[in-house]
């Protein structure tokens, strides 16, 4: 992986890295059963901690647009092949209860370009004129959510998904 991933660990899990003298930049290289024995974590959490790893892989997306997958359930790149990036943004959009800003809208476009293609010389604002042209053509569902995102509460950090903050 070519970028430094962020994994919000908790101080615990960061003096436990420490102690076993282990850099969280090695963390990516672990499986989840090893994550969980290294931390002394949950599997869930080990879980979390190589879904993160593994969705930050993908250039321009950060730690917020992988916690923003993880929320809805998806832990691998695998779970999400063969899906639309409009179908996973739109229910997204009905996950949150809000309506999202649209460079989310051409992160869900990266995540599969990614997926499909293992091109990792695009970013989320390369997909931006091909979501113009689509929603111009197309439209939104119409039961899209009337609120938008600044105002849902939910994801105050919704739109901030590119590399870390």
């Amino acid at each position: 992986m070519k970028k430094t991933i962020n994994y919000r660990l908790t101080p615990a899990e960061k003096q436990m890295l420490k102690t076993k003298k282990v850099s969280q930049k090695l963390l990516q290289d672990y499986a989840p059963d090893e994550i969980a024995t290294l931390l002394e974590a949950s599997s869930q959490r080990a879980r979390e901690l190589n879904a993160l790893a593994e969705f930050q892989s993908i250039p321009s997306l950060g730690i917020n647009f992988a916690e923003e997958l993880i929320s809805q359930g998806y832990y691998t790149l695998a779970e999400l092949k063969g899906r639309a990036a409009v179908e996973l943004f739109d229910a997204f959009e009905q996950y949150c209860g809000a309506w999202a800003d649209p460079c989310v809208e051409d992160s869900y476009r990266l995540l599969v370009h990614y997926i499909e293609n293992r091109d990792d010389s695009k970013h989320w604002w390369h997909f931006t004129a091909e979501r113009k042209a689509y929603r111009e053509k197309y439209g939104f569902p119409a039961n899209r959510p009337q609120k938008p995102w600044y105002q849902s509460g939910k994801y105050p950090k919704m739109n901030n998904h590119q590399t870390d903050q």
